[in-house]
């Protein structure tokens, strides 16, 4: 495939260029953040293997009614590698610590997590009690239901750009899109980035009940919202609402037809609407 062009690098500089880069402590080093935009806080935690991009046609919208909150979380992206052991509860807490510099008036917000930025984010949501006025989960497992096996293929070192380009074309498809079509550049290129990066073995607490565990300690009003293709929850989608419904009875629980798990890329027309009405009620 052919490489990546300069107008989809400077995509991704150009929505970085309207951030506040913020770092606070994170193992030897620190935790980066980037802000958005003014208005009640939302903070945007990504997925596994992820960054800050996992959000990239999601921050500006939402920046127009939100403070947008965008880590790249430990160990990940271009935040330090936590220490060991690498655990839920750990990491969490590193975030919580970083947000008390973030937000240093303990301003109430509203958090979403996407896949692995899910899972930590219901310890987060925890820990931060009634801070956390609510916490949407999107296409989140660490619930101790089934999902279906992903075959991903590993960026191995030394592979030529066109061919670790098009692993991450590849592992796009497999997991994160379900519309082939939908996997353009833009998306490639910030699997290619994003995927090297990756320190912390995320996929690992995905398959436990992490977040199950951590839900009951969480006070937030809960909600979700899921790709209706979402390879790593279809066709138990309905296993997830049930779950969840357990511990919040009457959640608003989304679904988007047609979408993959990287359902906040995607399907982003729809995605923002929807979260920035369940995050402005």
């Amino acid at each position: 495939m052919a490489l990546i062009s300069e107008k989809t690098v400077a995509i991704v500089e150009g929505v970085a260029a309207e951030a506040q880069r913020i770092e606070t402590p994170c193992g030897d080093g620190s935790m980066v953040w980037r802000v958005w935009g003014s208005g009640p806080p939302l903070v945007l935690l990504h997925g596994g293997y992820g960054s800050w991009m996992h959000w990239i046609r999601n921050v500006l919208v939402l920046a127009r009614e939100f403070t947008v909150i965008a880590p790249d979380l430990p160990g990940l992206g271009e935040s330090a590698t936590p220490p060991e052991p690498h655990t839920a509860e750990a990491m969490a807490q590193i975030i919580v610590d970083g947000l008390a510099t973030i937000l240093p008036g303990r301003e109430r917000l509203h958090l979403a997590g996407f896949s692995f930025g899910g899972v930590l984010g219901g310890h987060v949501a925890a820990l931060l009690g009634e801070q956390v006025r609510g916490f949407t989960i999107v296409g989140s497992n660490g619930l101790g239901l089934p999902r279906q096996p992903t075959e991903l293929e590993r960026q191995k070192p030394g592979g030529t750009v066109e061919e670790l380009l098009a692993i991450a074309k590849h592992n796009l498809g497999v997991l994160m899109i379900a519309d082939k079509d939908k996997i353009d550049d833009l998306a490639v290129y910030i699997q290619y980035m994003n995927a090297p990066r990756g320190r912390v073995r995320s996929r690992r607490f995905s398959r436990t009940d992490t977040l199950i565990r951590a839900l009951p300690r969480v006070t937030a009003q809960l909600s979700g919202i899921w790709g209706g293709r979402d390879a790593g929850a279809h066709p138990y989608l309905d296993e997830r609402k049930r779950v969840l419904d357990e511990i919040q009875p009457g959640l608003r629980f989304e679904i988007i037809p047609g979408a993959g798990h990287w359902v906040a890329y995607e399907a982003a027309d729809r995605f923002n609407p929807i979260l920035a009405e369940i995050a402005g009620s």
